[in-house]
């Protein structure tokens, strides 16, 4: 029997090694098994086939506690009764022995485990025949680890978890579990001190917010998309043609009874808009699921576990892989910028500073309330990378945007003197974070072929999206925000004023070309008091659709990848409302609807037109025809593709005057209308230029040739180069 020491550690929930104690161990020569059941009052031991059944011995003064002596070691089963009389069977998981191997047991060690979630967290298996749930949790710190939930009262005496070794990780089988448990994990931190329940870091499930306990789900479902998959690599590239549609799930349309649309309704009604408007890619605003509704998700608390609110993780499954094979990208946005502080999340999780710095000055974000991940420490690195390729693989998705990633390259960001930590050197540079974002980009493009990633990075740090060995990030993409705020700052001015600023407008190019760059009008534009994209245009309502309209021709015509938030595309009147659906209402209204049309064709031109796309990250792909017209306010270039490819010419008037303007062109002869935002189906007066323009010899504007070109107010016309062969054909 054990010590009366030992036996009251293990009904108190104190003892830190309990499978050394509890299950079947051989004691003075003989099998002893010692089981411990809170609220039974007797205990048999069934062994063999039949279910012979030995009634286990009352451990004295301790109730709930059994010990059996054993013939000899065999498979059993516990029968018990309860106080009430109440009698049931049950498998006893302190006579299973550990599922995690030596190898893992050793990269876990060393953490460098890339796919963390295959050995973390809840998983169904079937465990030395017997079926049940196998749950592992790191908590290095932590005295004793228990697992809870529904199947055990929340009696964190019941599932003490076993440890392995140095590695700080605690795991269990606990048989007979099935999908659909919720759990927690109970943990006793350094000193005793019994912390708040803690959601599983590493769980595929939650339950509904605001209840915010773990839930067992398995990932399954069969992938359809191998066509996608095989070519994804050219549909992702940077000569790729990607316009992305940015969406937070909850409120991009909800049901007739205002309800949240489900991953499986999504997969018809949001897939399909969005391939009909003409975008490449969806980008979701974060599902990882986040306890507060009006963090959007910026404030994830389960990082594996795709939201609930609209489905299980094998329908998330379903709905990406409905998307590929309809021909349509999905990219999430990735936040391992800052975590919340909720009581149930990973804000001291051992009783220690564990994912987080100690000190506020390197682990508190004061802008957020929020805590800064601690990630020179080698498994917080390997969670969160790990975490960036379980959505790649497991979901097949085919990016990640970065969020927030200039707070993580910086030490100081958002701090005054004297409120943080300087690099060992000396400087303000995160030299952790910089190592794990490019580990990540490393790893999740090594891995993950044809991915992409882009980073949300407000500054000017070199070398965003230049690859690891050559000194940079390793990011796909960079969203330009300067040329965001420069643009819209513009726009928003009253037309008379826009001479004055006209190089708000050009600055962008300066550096166009350093990194590769995507042009972002996100949510963040539309949100908290910022008015909608049309609220921000001067002018009366008509003059607010032009401005709008124009500004979108500027946009996809400027190089760069495009993307756009929900609800901007047929120009929603409201900023943006998580807690509703958008204003769909709208879309029917004629000057909204041209909108819609306008962007679905911007969106088709520019795929359609090799010049608009492929050079997007490349000077000569550019060429200002005159960058210099302030004082009409108009702006004119070229774009170009590849050898044989016509050239595309963009010119934007930006005030709300005609103009019969003289244009200078590259090359003589005819140049068709290909888009023109004043067209009547979009709205606008259909002030154009039918049957296109033809360049003569003449120069204009530093080019060798010049055609006359009708530019309406507040628009945007491009003109396609018809190659000789095509206009002998027309």
């Amino acid at each position: 029997m054990l010590d009366e020491a030992e036996a009251q550690a293990i009904a108190e929930g104190r003892h830190g090694d309990p499978f050394s104690a509890l299950g079947p161990h051989k004691r003075g020569g003989k099998w002893v098994i010692t089981a411990f059941v809170p609220g039974v009052a007797r205990l048999w031991v069934l062994t063999g086939k039949v279910g012979t059944a030995a009634e286990a011995e009352a451990f004295p003064g301790i109730p709930g506690l059994f010990t059996h002596v054993l013939a000899r070691r065999a498979a059993y089963r516990f029968r018990a009764e309860a106080v009430d009389g109440h009698v049931w069977e049950f498998e006893d998981p302190f006579r299973f022995g550990p599922v995690l191997g030596e190898m893992d047991e050793y990269l876990l060690g060393e953490g460098k485990h890339r796919r963390l979630w295959q050995v973390l967290g809840a998983h169904l298996i079937t465990h030395e025949g017997v079926a049940g749930v196998h749950f592992a949790v790191w908590a290095p710190n932590a005295e004793r680890v228990s697992v809870v939930g529904d199947f055990n009262v929340w009696d964190g005496r019941r599932h003490p978890m076993r440890r392995r070794g140095p590695t700080g990780v605690w795991e269990i089988f606990v048989p007979g579990l099935t999908e659909g448990e919720t759990y927690k994990y109970e943990i006793r931190g350094p000193g005793g001190t019994l912390l708040p329940l803690k959601a599983d870091p590493a769980g595929f499930g939650s339950e509904h917010p605001p209840r915010n306990a773990s839930v067992v789900r398995p990932i399954t479902g069969a992938f359809g998309d191998q066509d996608w998959m095989e070519t994804r690599a050219a549909k992702n590239s940077v000569d790729a043609p990607i316009s992305v549609y940015e969406v937070h799930l909850g409120s991009w349309r909800r049901a007739a009874d205002g309800r949240m649309l489900s991953y499986t309704e999504l997969a018809e009604e949001l897939v399909d808009y969005a391939l009909w408007m003409g975008f490449t890619h969806l980008e979701l605003l974060p599902v990882s699921e986040y306890p507060f509704d009006g963090s959007w998700g910026y404030q994830p608390i389960g990082l594996f576990a795709p939201t609930i609110r609209h489905g299980t993780p094998s329908e998330f499954r379903a709905f990406v892989d409905a998307a590929h094979r309809k021909g349509l990208g999905v990219i999430l946005d990735w936040v391992p910028g800052h975590f919340p502080t909720d009581q149930h999340g990973l804000g001291r999780f051992d009783g220690t500073p564990l994912y987080e710095h100690a000190d506020p000055k390197e682990g508190f974000h004061q802008d957020w309330n929020t805590l800064i991940y601690n990630y020179g420490r080698v498994e917080v690195e390997n969670y969160l990378v790990s975490n960036a390729l379980y959505w790649l693989e497991e979901y097949h998705v085919d990016g990640l945007r970065v969020d927030a990633v200039a707070s993580m390259l910086y030490r100081d960001y958002s701090r005054g003197e004297g409120q943080w930590v300087p690099n060992k050197d000396g400087g303000r540079e995160n030299y952790e974070a910089i190592a794990m974002l490019q580990a990540m980009n490393t790893i999740t493009y090594g891995e993950c072929p044809g991915i992409l990633t882009a980073a949300e990075e407000s500054t000017s740090f070199p070398g965003v999206s230049r690859p690891v060995d050559q000194g940079g990030l390793g990011f796909g993409f960079k969203w330009n925000m300067g040329w965001m705020n420069d643009a819209l700052r513009y726009m928003a001015l009253d037309p008379v004023y826009r001479k004055y600023h006209h190089n708000q407008m050009t600055f962008g190019l300066v550096y166009a070309f350093s990194e590769n760059f995507i042009l972002p009008i996100s949510h963040d534009e539309v949100v908290h008091g910022k008015g909608s994209m049309l609220a921000k245009m001067p002018g009366d309502g008509e003059q607010k659709f032009a401005n709008l309209r124009a500004f979108y021709g500027f946009m996809w015509g400027h190089p760069g990848k495009k993307l756009l938030f929900m609800g901007q595309e047929f120009a929603q009147g409201a900023e943006w409302a998580y807690a509703r659906s958008l204003d769909w209402h709208q879309a029917d209204l004629p000057p909204h609807r041209g909108m819609q049309l306008l962007v679905r064709d911007l969106n088709l031109a520019y795929r359609a037109n090799p010049a608009l796309h492929l050079n997007d990250a490349r000077a000569e792909g550019f060429e200002w025809i005159d960058p210099d017209d302030a004082e009409a306010s108009v702006l004119s270039w070229l774009r170009r593709g590849g050898p044989g490819d016509p050239m595309v010419a963009v010119v934007v008037n930006l005030t709300p005057v005609e103009r019969d303007y003289p244009l200078g062109l590259p090359a003589s002869g005819l140049w068709e209308e290909i888009l023109n935002t004043d067209a009547e189906i979009y709205g606008g007066g259909n002030r154009g230029n039918l049957g296109g323009v033809t360049a003569v010899e003449g120069p204009a504007r530093g080019q060798p040739f010049s055609a006359h070109v009708r530019l309406p107010p507040l628009s945007a016309v491009w003109l396609r180069q018809v190659i000789q062969e095509e206009a002998a054909a027309v």
